[in-house]
């Protein structure tokens, strides 16, 4: 049984990667999810705002005595708001490059190209064999148009591109007017893997407080639809692998993210949730599941029901979302 797939033009020994997460916040817990099983680990994410406030912070200590300055600096989070450092970042990443034979993938988190070249660059340096750009980027200005946002994306991708040998994926949201075209034209721009989708952590209110409170909750298995749907028109159209991310808690999940075209398939919930020796869990349903249907490699089955055969993909979606709305049988009477 062949379980090797190719992702960012690298070479596992099967699909399943362990996303960006607090998992990955030691290396003994990154040798961990190696002893578990994973063919590669995204290490958390490195944000902008460290890399603004780290900077902020040396030019408030060399204008130390000005006006202008200290009032500014409380516009960025503070130092506490983040687990670590750039450059504990860089050196957990050289540490764990070193004591892992599995890809270790960074991964930077930001709206701009600022200072994303720089670090991009250290990334490669300290042994990161891939670079997961994870554009989190809400366009609350009205004014900004969406030409606008995706050419800020495009012009990230490049502008990292031209700074690293090592290849970048990009990690993006759903919400494009036409995210096909979004998706050729990162493809374009050199993005090596597309990783769909990010979810976008959205605040609750508390009333009590009358303030603003964050509420991160697990992804469910529900959410593999849209991904799943969008995996299967890319396949075969882009040159940028897919990774599928999103709703993966079972073998179940990871079957159907492979046969619509994924080349990596990426979970932390479930393992947040079960513990990270359910990556053996996830890694032998899929070796049952393809000795039961009889097939061979990852390879064989990859992408077989994805849109890539299809002669008219808008005609078909068209079709089955008929299909699925006439398909409900509930006691409505």
């Amino acid at each position: 049984m062949d379980l090797r797939t190719t992702y960012m033009g690298m070479e596992l020994k099967h699909p399943l990667v362990v996303s960006a997460s607090p998992l990955a916040g030691s290396v003994a817990n990154i040798k961990r999810l190696e002893d578990a099983g994973a063919a590669a680990v995204v290490l958390f994410s490195l944000f902008e705002e460290q890399l603004k406030h780290d900077s902020a912070a040396l030019e408030y200590l060399m204008t130390a005595g000005t006006e202008s300055f200290a009032e500014s600096l409380s516009y960025f989070p503070e130092v506490d708001d983040y687990t670590v450092g750039p450059d504990t970042y860089l050196d957990l990443l050289r540490r764990a490059s070193q004591a892992v034979d599995i890809p270790i993938i960074g991964s930077l988190n930001g709206i701009t190209n600022t200072g994303w070249i720089e670090y991009a660059q250290l990334m490669q340096q300290a042994g990161a064999r891939g670079i997961e750009l994870n554009i989190y980027y809400i366009p609350a200005d009205l004014t900004t148009s969406g030409r606008e946002v995706e050419d800020r994306y495009l012009d990230i991708v490049k502008a990292v591109k031209a700074a690293v040998t090592v290849p970048v994926a990009v990690k993006l949201s759903p919400f494009f007017s036409a995210i096909g075209s979004m998706a050729k034209s990162l493809d374009d721009a050199g993005a090596d893997a597309l990783v769909l989708f990010n979810r976008f952590y959205q605040p609750d209110f508390d009333l009590d407080r009358l303030e603003v409170a964050p509420n991160l909750q697990l992804s469910t298995p529900d959410e593999i639809r849209l991904p799943l749907l969008w995996i299967a028109v890319l396949y075969g159209k882009l040159r940028a692998s897919l990774g599928a991310t999103r709703g993966v808690h079972t073998p179940i999940e990871v079957v159907k993210y492979l046969m619509a075209g994924a080349d990596a398939v990426m979970t932390t919930s479930a393992l947040l949730k079960n513990g990270v020796n359910y990556l053996s869990t996830l890694r032998d349903g899929l070796k049952t599941w393809m000795e039961i249907h009889q097939y061979a490699s990852v390879a064989q089955m990859k992408g077989s029901m994805s849109q890539q055969n299809v002669a008219d993909p808008t005609a078909f979606e068209r079709a089955n979302y008929i299909k699925t709305l006439e398909s409900y049988k509930g006691n409505y009477a």
